[in-house]
């Protein structure tokens, strides 16, 4: 009787073996860069993220809250602001904005409702974020929050935040 039962696991353990080896392979859930690059509405932040060589640390293991300015937001800078920004020679410049975008650490909304605080962000900046009446992060308005990535969390702003 117990050989039968060896044999029966160990027919059924090579079974799930097999199963599990043809199985498809999952993808795992989108990154931050991943979702903001699939999103029509974060042209210019990817691109930005690219030109500042930051890609692979948004990529990364975080987590991280991204404070997302649409490409909306980046149209009000001024004419010739993001261009500029996009120059290869301003590239400090532009990780110092990017990163003031960024806090270390998977922040959601409700963990923000009915707070002020001091954040500081990966730019070593802070900002102020006020969660008492929807969530602003500076002259910011989150319009969409809590988009859930692999690595963090991301919310959707309406203006660039400038150090």
């Amino acid at each position: 009787m117990n050989r039968r039962f060896a044999i029966k696991s160990t027919i059924l353990a090579a079974g799930v073996a097999v199963a599990a080896a043809c199985a498809p392979m999952m993808e795992s859930e989108p990154d931050i860069v991943d979702i903001a690059a699939s999103n029509g509405n974060f042209n210019t932040l990817v691109a930005a993220v690219t030109a500042a060589g930051l890609v692979d640390t948004l990529k990364g293991e975080g987590p991280f809250t991204v404070f997302a300015p649409t490409d909306a937001a980046f149209a009000a800078l001024p004419a010739g602001t993001v261009e500029t920004l996009l120059m290869p020679e301003n590239i400090d410049q532009l990780t110092a904005i990017l990163t003031y975008h960024v806090v270390p650490g998977a922040v959601t909304s409700d963990q923000l409702a009915g707070q002020r605080l001091s954040v500081a962000t990966v730019n070593g900046k802070e900002v102020h974020i006020d969660g008492r009446n929807g969530v602003t992060v500076e002259n910011a308005t989150v319009t969409t929050a809590d988009i859930i990535a692999s690595n963090g969390v991301i919310h959707v702003i309406d203006a660039v935040l400038l150090p």
